[in-house]
């Protein structure tokens, strides 16, 4: 009996997919929950399991073609049910006489996140030949960004060996086909002297970067910013933290950054202020209840932003362990879709790179974002004398259609007197 897959619904605002790899071909037998292919969505990459076990009959779906939720994937001949479970997709070699069996078992259960198999289809990598650096010898984002950078070289595979970062990147464009532009789209370019010369390199966009190019379009579009920032004194956090910063670690084996700092001041504000932890329907302004922090954290070629749940109710350490967690699984590319849903507010530490002043993008459906930019030394005037003291602006663009300067103004206020008032009086836990 023919059954039918169908773009499933990632999220609970999510209306549509991208397919960005198919894991099994025409005639291939796949078991119930087996995963059939990954899907690309503004919220996760994700891997869609099979419902049924049968063969697949037809698949309809391109990759990189998006589609609605609810849009038939692929069709699968159910088998009858035997009482023998149906074999997997054969492997694509079988062993020799010689062949470990337990090796080829262990090769065979490997698995691969959908960033590290993306990665690797990119960029033409053999992942049977690389050493992974995470868990139990689990090749992460980083191992293969590592190689094609010229960083790391794979012992297994000399072929693969890249001289430099400049090579490897021509080497990775030279292995995508071009792209065919419209006339009119080399039309414009010539006119503003932009032509693509035989020395320019054409860097592939994956699926995650446009991804993230539509969502920031359309934040700009839909929602108008405007923007606000104050001057915090950070000094006695600063002190602080010095303080205790080594015996944290120690103990706790974590390092002690001043985001955790920074969320406990936000996600307090946010009680006294719950229209900024809300957010905009055509008819109605939703104030969540929750307070679910998002927090950005950036790879080496894309951002992602997980959520830090309830986070009104962590301490300074259990925001600390919060971060730590959600840090690991972004550069490991371990995120879920439960880790980067359900956000009421972002909070972007702009200032881990040296920025000291930023207007960032709203993430939607939420009406603000507060960004912490650098701690510097400043000159300033305390009763009329100056002294030199840890200065740092917090900056917020919001949703005007929701806030206003008002609202916004006393918002700010309130972050900075918390954030001013932390001393050794402070609790971690």
């Amino acid at each position: 009996m023919a059954k039918k897959i169908v773009m499933p619904q990632l999220g609970e605002s999510v209306t549509e997919g991208t397919i960005s790899k198919w894991l099994v071909n025409v005639g291939d037998k796949v078991n119930k929950y087996d995963p059939v292919c990954e899907v690309l969505t503004d919220k996760v990459n994700a891997e869609v399991p099979s419902s049924f076990s049968g063969t697949i009959t037809e698949i309809v779906v391109r990759e990189d073609e998006t589609v609605a939720v609810g849009t038939l994937l692929c069709c699968i001949e159910e088998e009858k049910q035997t009482g023998t479970p149906i074999e997997s997709k054969p492997a694509a070699a079988a062993p020799n006489e010689e062949t470990d069996d337990s090796t080829m078992q262990s090769a065979k259960q490997q698995r691969y996140s959908p960033a590290v198999l993306k990665l690797a289809q990119d960029y033409n990598l053999d992942l049977s030949c690389i050493e992974g650096s995470g868990t139990a010898g689990r090749i992460t984002r980083r191992d293969i960004l590592q190689i094609v950078q010229g960083k790391k070289q794979s012992e297994d595979s000399p072929a693969q060996q890249l001289e430099s970062p400049a090579q490897s990147l021509s080497q990775a464009a030279a292995s995508v086909p071009d792209i065919a532009l419209p006339s009119e789209t080399f039309d414009a370019l010539s006119a503003d002297h932009s032509t693509i010369h035989q020395s320019d390199e054409k860097i592939p966009v994956t699926g995650i970067r446009k991804t993230i190019a539509k969502r920031m379009v359309q934040s700009k579009q839909e929602i108008p910013h405007a923007w606000l920032m104050v001057e915090c004194d950070v000094t006695n956090l600063v002190s602080y933290r010095s303080q205790i910063k080594e015996e944290f670690k120690k103990k706790e084996g974590l390092q002690l950054t001043y985001l955790p700092f920074f969320i406990k001041s936000v996600a307090e504000t946010l009680k006294e202020f719950p229209i900024l932890n809300s957010q905009w329907t055509d008819n109605h302004i939703i104030a969540k209840k929750a307070i679910h922090i998002s927090i950005a954290v950036a790879t080496e070629n894309a951002l992602f932003v997980p959520v830090i749940k309830d986070a009104d109710q962590k301490s300074i350490f259990g925001l600390a362990k919060a971060i730590d967690e959600m840090v690991t699984k972004t550069r490991e590319g371990k995120l879920t879709q439960a880790d980067l849903t359900g956000g009421t507010f972002t909070v972007n530490n702009t200032g881990s790179f040296g920025s000291v002043l930023s207007a960032p993008i709203i993430n939607p459906p939420q009406v603000a974002i507060l960004s912490m930019e650098a701690i510097v030394k400043r000159p300033i005037v305390i009763n009329n004398m100056i002294a030199v003291r840890d200065m740092m602006n917090i900056c917020l663009s919001l949703d005007h259609r929701v806030l206003d300067g008002l609202v916004c103004g006393r918002f700010l206020k309130r972050v900075k007197q918390k954030i001013e008032s932390y001393g050794t009086d402070i609790g971690l836990y």
